[in-house]
């Protein structure tokens, strides 16, 4: 086997990992699942962070105020996202009835 032969086995062997890998991360069905959970759990510790926020009282609050200098651009559009109601429920039902 000469170097040349072996140069183009490894760059074929490496194309096809490759290509396996992109596939996972970025265009397999699975991937838009792991982001979704991903979002629901930001959801649920913003909630139980923040929730004086919808009117919640919660004694948390005081002690996680110190956190929102560090959250404040997740906490504006995590606000946005959850007083959307249509679009909240859409994507519950759509996580639970596929």
């Amino acid at each position: 086997m000469t170097l040349a032969d072996r140069i183009a086995r490894f760059r074929a062997t490496l194309e096809e990992w490759l290509r396996g890998l992109s596939h996972g991360m970025f265009s397999h069905p699975a991937y838009e699942k792991i982001e979704a959970e991903a979002e629901d759990l930001e959801d649920e510790f913003m909630l139980s962070c923040f929730p004086d926020a919808f009117g919640v009282p919660s004694p948390v609050s005081y002690y996680t105020a110190e956190l929102l200098p560090y959250l404040e651009d997740e906490f504006e559009a995590w606000e946005r996202r959850l007083w959307d109601r249509a679009s909240l429920v859409e994507r519950k039902g759509r996580q639970f009835h596929f």
